[in-house]
């Protein structure tokens, strides 16, 4: 089935727009892919030997001659997260499938993988965003050696795909294959982490409670349960053909999993330039594979963040992704996945439910997707429409129909029946600029608020506000001067249980800020990403305690009730930001904050 004419016309208008910066990605693709002999031919005998100096023997050997391919891997593994300590063991196995195969593989290099839930509420998570371009550096810098044929990528969460995936696309004549390592069992349900989390913010039980409610939901190796910007990602590989069909979620340390990383390793080798299906991932994510991660992410309610990662990601390939593509997509795509914080399931109740496969066929078979697609798994995106399971020898992977019904409707829903019409993120545009807001985890009843502002400099400002009892009534919490020029774009999910619990009350809340929320974030209106930010003079850096602010998540407005000549006339704010310049390793992040575009440009330094 072609796709629905109203996705065709974004995507034309997308191709359109890219044609100037495509292009020359593309002539730079095809000149650095042009060999047909393994990528270490053009390597110089001392550069080679360097290459292979470690090696055993057999590696050794193979890696001398001219025709056995080298794999290149790119690993976050570290064992602090949860998320990334499964990809320990991965190397070994990937190498050993590898010399089965006749090949050889190579850690080419290591990338940072911070958790946001480390750092959350911390002065840690002022670098969070910053990671994605360091990641996207070390990345490239791993693979810069030309010893690799194709590249198999490691990680989970945040910012660490999007980074591995800018990397890349650096190297876009390499295939590419990303390898999950899934999320972990199922624990203390979400909302009643939530829940405990409220009750400490109104100093109704401690740490010690919070913390055995916490530990009971982050209680093993794989990815947090929720359906945050790390699961997210998943998602987007899937979608976008960077995975092996269904393998996105599926629990770390199972078997299944374990056939899943082989299977990826034998599909490496085989789309290589040296075989006849050559499958650079340069040419694996264009304007098609962009648009259906954003089908993807509307569909499924997906993090916020990705309204500056994929643009990000996409520039990387030349390819010019707009706030207004994204809101556009939105308009044309249903709610088809109720995860937490957009219902009370989790990921792993998603994927019993059906999964990828019963939500690309769903979107597939209704126009929203473009099926004429290239993936690594070497067939179009309708080869996505499948459930992978573990083949009868135990060792290898079969693939079935993904269910025709959902397993529970109150999770996945189809194309004719979806939880909303529209997709779960929506673009707020007015006098205040641009922002960002995730309607499908706000109560339809909530997403209009017009009320005062409350204008804070930081979320500490906001939690002491709190804590003296100085918020009563409705009220607009603005909190600004928290953008990426200002001190990185940290999460504010502390601020989550502050204002639930004063939305609990009966008061109507909102949040306006130029920072990010996380993925997680839910339940309380907040325009995010303003832009421009305060520090630019934007509109945000006006606003005056007591200004009346209207936030509607309906009809994407977003205005301060100001005469605009008043507004004009009013100097904007200023902040010292000089501290956050200093200390906790920031001041090696000064560069970034000078350099770092906006928001909707993707944040990025590139």
């Amino acid at each position: 089935m072609t796709a629905d004419r109203r996705i065709e016309d974004i995507t034309d208008r997308i191709r359109e727009r890219s044609r100037a910066t495509r292009e020359p990605y593309l002539a730079r693709l095809k000149a650095a892919g042009a060999s047909k002999g393994p990528q270490r031919a053009r390597l110089n005998c001392g550069n080679l030997a360097h290459g292979f100096a470690a090696c055993g023997p057999v590696d050794k050997e193979r890696l001398t001659g001219d025709r056995t391919l080298n794999l290149g891997i790119i690993t976050a593994y570290n064992d602090m997260l949860s998320a990334h300590q499964p990809f320990e063991t991965y190397p070994e196995m990937i190498r050993q499938v590898a010399r089965e195969m006749g090949a050889t593989a190579q850690v080419a290099g290591g990338v940072p993988a911070m958790c946001d839930g480390v750092t959350q509420g911390q002065t840690g998570m002022e670098l969070s965003l910053f990671s994605r371009d360091v990641i996207a550096m070390a990345t490239a810098v791993g693979l810069s050696h030309d010893m690799f044929d194709a590249a198999l990528y490691l990680g989970v969460c945040d910012k660490i795909v999007p980074g591995l995936v800018i990397g890349a696309l650096a190297f876009g004549h390499l295939p590419a294959i990303f390898v999950p390592a899934g999320p972990m069992t199922s624990g203390l349900p979400n909302d009643e982490k939530a829940r405990v989390r409220q009750l400490y913010a109104e100093g109704k039980v401690g740490r010690a409670e919070l913390l055995e409610a916490e530990s009971k939901s982050y209680h093993g190796p794989g990815t947090c349960t929720f359906y945050g910007t790390a699961n997210s990602n998943q998602m987007l590989m899937e979608i976008m053909g960077l995975h092996t069909p269904g393998s996105s979620f599926v629990n770390p340390g199972t078997p299944l999993r374990d056939a899943l990383t082989r299977e990826a390793t034998r599909r490496a080798l085989a789309i290589t330039a040296q075989g006849n299906e050559y499958t650079p991932v340069g040419l694996v994510v264009d304007e098609r594979a962009v648009v259906n991660g954003v089908v993807g992410l509307h569909a499924t309610g997906g993090s916020t963040n990705h309204t500056m990662h994929l643009v990000a990601m996409a520039a990387a390939a030349g390819i010019q992704l707009t706030w207004q593509d994204i809101s556009d997509l939105s308009d044309t795509t249903p709610l088809l996945a109720r995860v937490y914080p957009n219902g009370l399931a989790d990921v792993n109740h998603f994927h019993a439910a059906g999964g990828m496969g019963f939500l690309i066929r769903e979107l597939l078979d209704h126009g929203l997707l473009h099926d004429d697609v290239a993936t690594s798994w070497g067939t179009g995106l309708r080869g996505y429409t499948v459930e992978a399971r573990l083949s009868a020898d135990g060792h290898g992977v079969e693939r079935v129909p993904a269910p025709t019904a959902s397993g529970d409707p109150r999770v996945l829903a189809t194309a004719d029946a979806p939880f909303s019409a529209e997709g779960g993120l929506r673009v707020l545009k007015g006098n205040m600029g641009r922002a960002v807001i995730k309607v499908s985890a706000v109560k339809p009843e909530r997403r209009v608020v017009e009320a005062p502002a409350r204008v804070f400099e930081s979320q500490d400002a906001l939690q002491a506000a709190f804590k003296a009892g100085e918020l009563v009534g409705d009220f607009v919490a603005v909190v600004r001067f928290q953008g990426p020029r200002s001190n990185g774009m940290p999460e504010l999910h502390k601020l989550t249980p502050t204002l639930g619990v004063l939305q609990d009350r009966g008061q109507r809340v909102a949040l306006v800020t130029d920072g990010r929320m996380s993925g997680a974030s839910g339940k309380i209106p907040a325009a995010i990403h303003v832009t421009p930010e305060a520090v630019d003079g934007g509109t945000i850096a006006r606003i005056r305690e007591g200004d009346m602010i209207r936030l509607d998540g309906e009809t994407g407005r977003l205005e301060i009730l100001v005469d605009e000549a008043e507004l004009t006339a009013r100097p904007p704010a200023t902040a010292d930001l000089s501290a956050n310049e200093a200390g906790m390793g920031r001041e090696l992040f000064t560069v970034f904050r000078r350099m770092v575009g906006t928001a909707d440009a993707g944040a990025s330094v590139f």
